[in-house]
């Protein structure tokens, strides 16, 4: 669903999985902090929000988006996690640059997750304008980051029901 309809905030709380138990990785890139570190701030609310406690989670940060999936497979091969959240902003400009940042973000993310144990859930916001990006971090539309908290959630949920 196209986030113009939906706002990335709002969800039902009763339908999260306790998160006391559960290990997160999250990686956020540098560029464009001003965002990410919002999107950052919304990840780590939801998730104590859902009982994560903060020994269970663990924040890296990485130069740029492209750089996420490098930092997620490390986080995943060095790190007792359950679930990585990968957290970046690209807010497109003049050049093709924009194309081959979210595409091989976009493709190392998906890579990760095909072939891996531990889910990647795709934070990275790809933007025409930086109010838009600004829009999905605290703004009108929510914050991407809680969104993302709960997938983790949920995702953790999922892959522990089918390891009973």
């Amino acid at each position: 669903m196209a986030t113009a309809y939906h706002n990335l905030s709002e969800y039902d709380f009763s339908s999260v999985p306790n998160a006391e138990k559960m290990k997160f990785g999250i990686v956020v890139s540098e560029w464009n902090f001003n965002i990410t570190g919002a999107l950052l701030e919304g990840a780590l609310n939801t998730l104590k929000k859902h009982g994560a406690k903060e020994e269970n989670i663990q924040v890296k940060t990485v130069p740029g988006s492209f750089e996420l999936t490098f930092g997620a497979n490390q986080l995943i091969e060095y790190s007792e996690v359950d679930a990585v959240i990968a957290i970046g902003c690209v807010v497109r400009g003049d050049t093709p640059h924009f194309d081959y940042v979210c595409m091989g973000a976009t493709q190392g993310i998906t890579q990760l997750n095909a072939a891996g144990d531990v889910p990647v859930i795709y934070g990275l916001i790809t933007t025409n304008t930086m109010e838009q990006a600004e829009d999905r971090a605290g703004g009108k539309l929510g914050n991407k980051g809680d969104e993302c908290a709960i997938t983790a959630i949920k995702m953790i949920d999922f892959a522990w029901s089918l390891q009973k």
